[in-house]
């Protein structure tokens, strides 16, 4: 089943590709393997196995992506995709030049082989590109490995200022747009703007960073009290070399694991900056999400979470407080169907 999915990811590329490079394509897939056909047309990066020790020590940025199981590697070429779609008119919109060193690194990231001629792009090279994504793009965001299926996880450097914020906001409005189609595999973007140890002290001071962010951002608009909620993810915690722990095992290591420790950890943080804010879960204006990451090749007890603070139109509030998903539940069903 599975071998038949990847073919048809290829019969769909071929299908895309310009009518000399589809005719090389069909002859070239015609001596491949299934997996073989699907890795010449998804182009995977490699994991970073130095990001899991370099995020128990810094805070990094990024994106953490909810993916179809067992499909992680078409999905890591389709946020990569989405991703390079945005962000090569978001550093035209800016009034960036190619030939600054953010423009270049915006636009190496997840996009598009541009040169860097120091010439302004004209339309034509504002429009969505279908190329792959080369070696040297991809090194500007490490693809971390996890323990878990169904995730994925880019983190940019650590003196990398990106906005992912801004990034994941400007997806929705491509899709309804058109310029975007709807994402087959990946369901959600969690834009992580800070990561920190899953300890009292950290989270806390974590929270309180990000917060005075949001309050010093003139795009977001507070009333008084402000009205405020979180929302705290443990995927795959009880997992751990394969075996399953009890949960009261698993919190002897970290406290914190704990929902309500950790909700009270997060309301300190927040009322740290915000003394004049309260609790609303139907409708906050500033959204506190804390992801815990199931990281590989960690120390066993070591935990580190993806922190967000985050406007309402962002997230979903039903069933749970969440980040908005790309395509509407509703329609995920009746594809499904």
């Amino acid at each position: 089943m599975a071998a038949t999915e990847e073919v048809k990811d290829v019969e769909r590329a071929i299908e895309e590709a310009p009518v000399g490079e589809k005719r090389e394509r069909e002859e070239e897939a015609e001596t491949m393997a299934p997996w073989e056909q699907h890795a010449s047309i998804i182009s995977i990066p490699r994991f970073d196995y130095t990001a899991p020790s370099s995020l128990l020590h810094h805070s990094h940025s990024g994106f953490l992506v909810t993916c179809s199981i067992k499909r992680e590697k078409s999905a890591t070429k389709e946020v990569m995709s989405i991703l390079g779609k945005v962000l090569l008119p978001l550093g035209e919109e800016k009034g960036e030049v190619l030939k600054s060193s953010d423009a270049s690194k915006r636009l190496k990231l997840c996009g598009q082989e541009t040169e860097e001629t120091g010439e302004n792009p004209n339309a034509e090279d504002l429009k969505p590109a279908k190329e792959s994504v080369s070696e040297e793009q991809k090194s500007l965001m490490s693809l971390v490995k996890l323990t878990k299926s169904g995730l994925l996880l880019f983190t940019f450097p650590v003196d990398n200022s990106t906005d992912t914020t801004d990034i994941v906001s400007r997806v929705f409005p491509f899709m309804e747009s058109g310029a975007l189609k709807a994402p087959v595999w990946c369901h959600r973007i969690f834009p992580v703007q800070a990561t920190c140890a899953l300890t009292e002290k950290e989270l806390q001071e974590t929270v309180s960073k990000l917060v005075q962010r949001f309050v010093d951002d003139k795009q977001n608009t507070l009333s008084t009290p402000v009205k405020f909620a979180a929302g705290y993810n443990r995927r795959g915690v009880e997992e751990a070399k394969g075996k399953i722990q009890k949960a009261s095992e698993v919190l002897d290591q970290c406290p914190l694991l704990d929902r309500t420790k950790c909700f009270e950890t997060v309301a300190a943080g927040v009322k740290a900056i915000v003394p004049d804010s309260v609790v609303d879960l139907k409708s906050p204006e500033l959204c506190v999400l804390v992801e815990l990451l199931p990281l590989s090749r960690i120390p066993n007890g070591s935990y580190v979470a993806a922190v967000s603070v985050l406007p309402h139109r962002l997230v979903s509030t039903k069933p749970k407080l969440a980040i908005k998903p790309l395509v509407p539940e509703t329609k995920q069903k009746k594809g499904q169907n």
